[in-house]
């Protein structure tokens, strides 16, 4: 084995207490919460906490690592992190009593590398600004965009999978779990969740053809712009149909849920939104049982039309730019409403959290007839201070209560 005894020794202490944890009762609670949430049932809503700046978190070496082969050092990392958040942070996380030992590939990609300038204001964060140089023009360059080609290295995985069953031996079990890898649908889930693939093609097509290029171009050269979106959903699909085609997913596709957004479209009417985005990737939403919508883009006014192309909708993203009285009545109790509150509140150069505590009274009181799941996420910086974000998630989690069914 790669790997040290003193590194084993570490991982099969953070083990020990992770087992602990996701015995407590308090995680088959949590997972039937989240099930009536899924089910369109009422129930207290539902706290997600992520993409947290983890470089601004570490408190008393909670999140050093003391490992030092690099296997070892990702698995450390992991576990950290999630005692750090169940001591710290829970919202309504659930702790699952196994390690995951996910499927090793290589993917060739859209076969276009960004081309970027950079300005950082923290050098230790990887939030940052970006000037993308652009690389597809007009139809000559829409071939650019490649198929992905996937690999599965069967006897790198099997390798990795004993290393993980030596390591948490009579501690946790270790289980092979299938793609996709995606962690955002449900931060509550401990270890590599199989729940759904981030579907936002728009989000590398801007990156390529300029976001001021494409948004003008929806309007003087539609045709191009058709071209562009629907090679890049074949592309995205034919990924998909590889990982099947290798057994890399734990279920088809239709057990799984689907999430897509095209935040670059917040600038855009709801009928170019539909035209531009959602008909050309409904061939994508169609291959999953539940579908998730959204992101920092405002949704409010676009309801009805996300509704008409997104087949088994079952939520739909509310940032904190909606205009929340039209969101609220648009989606009522017809689908989750996935509330996004502004994490800029913990950035601001005065904490205050009796202010956030008003803010989502306000808020859940005026969605109390809808199904809410409430996320935090986006945070670029809590300023060095994560007790800011401790704090903001006991508020949520004594708000919420307030609204349990």
């Amino acid at each position: 084995m790669g790997y040290l005894k003193r590194d084993k020794g570490i991982l099969r202490e953070l083990g020990e207490k992770i087992a602990e944890i996701a015995a407590m009762p308090i995680n088959e609670q949590r997972v039937e919460l989240h099930s009536r949430i899924n089910n369109l049932e009422k129930a207290k809503p539902t706290v997600h906490i992520y993409e947290v700046p983890w470089h601004e978190m570490d408190v008393n070496d909670e999140l050093k690592l003391r490992t030092k082969d690099c296997f070892c050092q990702g698995i450390e990392r992991d576990l950290r992190r999630i005692l750090y958040m169940w001591r710290h942070m829970q919202g309504d996380m659930v702790v699952e009593s196994v390690i995951a030992q996910p499927p090793c590939i290589h993917d060739t990609g859209f076969g276009i590398t960004e081309k970027v300038d950079i300005a950082r204001t923290d050098v230790k964060s990887d939030v940052y600004s970006r000037h993308f140089h652009v690389q597809i023009k007009d139809e000559g360059d829409v071939e650019k965009i490649k198929m992905p080609t996937v690999t599965f290295n069967a006897e790198r995985t099997e390798e990795e999978y004993q290393m993980r069953c030596d390591i948490f031996d009579g501690i946790l079990p270790v289980e092979k779990r299938g793609m996709p890898l995606e962690k955002k649908i449900y931060p509550w889930k401990s270890g590599e969740s199989e729940t759904s693939f981030w579907f936002t093609p728009w989000d590398d097509i801007v990156r390529w053809t300029g976001i001021k290029e494409i948004l003008v171009d929806m309007f003087l050269r539609p045709d191009y712009v058709h071209s562009v979106i629907e090679r890049m959903v074949t592309a995205w699909l034919h990924r998909l149909d590889q990982y099947e085609r290798l057994r890399l997913l734990k279920a088809p596709p239709s057990k799984f849920w689907g999430i897509g957004a095209a935040q670059i479209f917040a600038a855009v009417s709801p009928a170019m939104h539909e035209e531009f985005a959602l008909k050309p990737e409904a061939r994508w939403y169609e291959r999953f049982g539940y579908n998730f919508y959204g992101c920092c883009e405002p949704l409010h006014h676009k309801v009805e039309v996300i509704k008409k192309n997104v087949p088994r909708l079952q939520k739909i993203s509310m940032s904190p730019w909606v205009d929340f009285d039209k969101a609220v009545e648009s989606v009522q109790d017809q689908i989750v409403f996935a509330w996004k509150p502004n994490p800029a509140v913990l950035a601001a150069s005065v904490w205050d959290p009796e202010a956030v505590r008003r803010d989502m009274e306000e808020k859940l009181e005026k969605a109390k007839n809808c199904i809410v799941e409430i996320h935090m996420k986006d945070i670029s910086t809590v300023r060095y201070q994560p007790q800011r974000l401790w704090e903001w998630s006991r508020i949520a989690a004594e708000v919420t209560e307030k609204y349990t069914v």
